[in-house]
């Protein structure tokens, strides 16, 4: 597209495709038209992609209200220009008004839309001209679906809902794993700026420099993770046979295999693109772990393994800082049909496991009907389990030293009654997290 910059063009058709759902923003912003451009670029894209996204209920409704007709159907290129356009505007200073403008007008009349191009230029000289967006609680707010919101303020409070929506608008740092002890030396004499995990010994939040560019990342020294996620896998402690039942891409796994150096790992995957792609990421860790194409809603172990992780596919709400797309495509009624696929695969994970193993149940979502009311339905149809409180595995994480300093402090003021560990987003610095331990006892 002559006349505009590469970022700008990127993330048009990476904002196109995601409207159209074709594709993820996550999959996507790892693509190659990304990955070719410059390291400026690679940045101003990112940040549009996710910003728009961020953004895009009130981008909609600050277009809108400026429109001569504002319910009117617009095509969806001259809608993702508009967007563009108006996030540049409103919320980032280092623009130039007329580049956010002029190209976002390219970008409608090169893509099919020439008359177009003109209200999109009316529009957006508009909204240069109005006072810039903040981020007051009204607006941060308003970035959510309402049934969200009121979902969680249900749940959780006014508050904690206002923090959940707060921490969603901004991007989250970036954490990564040392998985060897040499690694954060490494780093820093790269020029990697380090501060400690809020929870994890081995974690580090990246604070300054480039990681993506670093050979510890590139041959596995390090990894980027979240530290929620992390936590998943530290949760589920030890044992000699060990089914990861939801296992790509694998980060969970390879900290399954990194603590428990002797056991036989068995990883399950539904899909075959991902199952090749896990098993070329765990290909360093040898022969001992195995890794089956299975769907884990129908395995068919029996009282084969000393535990059993299963973070199961869910709606992702935890996640809405770093996968922001999430809001526009979710609706209540998808929920009801994640958690009989959720109790399914816990269903499985339970048989599996023999008696006095245990399973570790986690979702990045913030909705009972995927977390508490999965547990609660399954226990009622079986017998021989109980719920075990998270507090435990906590004190013998902080005995082995594989909590930060305060890391256990922090834990033990999440734990529900249930003896479930919830984390809302953003509360540890992590995404938000749903981690139960349940117990076979005869």
């Amino acid at each position: 597209m002559a006349g505009i910059s590469a970022a700008r063009r990127v993330a048009f058709q990476i904002l196109l495709t995601v409207e159209r759902g074709q594709a993820h923003a996550d999959d996507l912003l790892r693509g190659d038209a990304v990955s070719v451009l410059s390291d400026r670029d690679r940045h101003l894209d990112t940040t549009l992609v996710l910003g728009v996204l961020r953004w895009q209920i009130l981008l909609d409704r600050q277009v809108r209200s400026l429109l001569s007709r504002p319910n009117a159907k617009l095509d969806v290129e001259v809608l993702i220009a508009l967007r563009l356009g108006a996030f540049q505007l409103l919320h980032l200073d280092r623009i130039p008004v007329r580049a956010a403008i002029d190209e976002s007008v390219e970008l409608a009349r090169q893509a099919g839309h020439r008359f177009a191009s003109g209200m999109v230029n009316a529009v957006l000289r508009k909204i240069g001209e109005a006072p810039r967006s903040d981020s007051s609680k009204e607006a941060v707010i308003q970035a959510h679906p309402a049934w969200m919101v009121e979902r969680w303020s249900r749940f959780f409070g006014t508050d904690a809902a206002y923090a959940v929506c707060s921490h969603n608008q901004n991007q989250p740092a970036m954490t990564i794993r040392l998985a060897t002890s040499e690694a954060e030396g490494e780093l820093t004499q790269a020029g990697i700026t380090l501060e400690p995990g809020t929870l994890l010994s081995v974690a580090r939040k990246v604070t300054g420099g480039d990681v993506i560019a670093t050979a510890a990342l590139r041959e596995g020294r390090v990894r980027i993770q979240d530290e929620g996620s992390q936590l998943v896998t530290e949760i589920a402690g030890r044992g000699s046979a060990i089914l990861d039942c939801c296992a790509a891409p694998g980060g969970k796994t390879l900290i399954l295999a990194e603590r428990n150096p002797g056991a036989h790992i068995v990883a399950c995957e539904a899909s075959m693109p991902r199952l090749e792609s896990l098993r070329e990421r765990l290909t360093p860790c040898g022969g001992r772990i195995e890794c089956r194409l299975a769907d884990a809603a129908a395995l068919d172990f029996e009282s084969e393994f000393d535990m059993v992780l299963a973070d199961v596919p869910c709606s992702g709400t935890g996640t809405l800082s770093r996968n922001p797309e999430i809001r526009h495509r979710l609706r209540p009624e998808d929920l009801p049909r994640q958690a009989e696929r959720q109790r399914a695969i816990l269903t499985c994970a339970l048989r599996a496991v023999r008696p006095g193993g245990h399973v570790v149940y986690s979702t990045c979502s913030l909705e009972p009907e995927e977390n508490e009311q999965v547990i609660a339905a399954v226990l009622c149809e079986a017998h021989g389990l109980r719920v075990s409180s998270i507090a435990g595995r906590i004190d013998m994480m902080e005995a082995d030293g594989v909590l930060a300093e305060t890391g256990a402090e922090r834990l033990r003021s999440f734990i529900t009654p249930e003896g479930y560990l919830r984390l809302l987003p953003g509360a540890c610095g992590t995404d938000g997290f749903f981690i139960a331990m349940i117990e076979k006892i005869e």
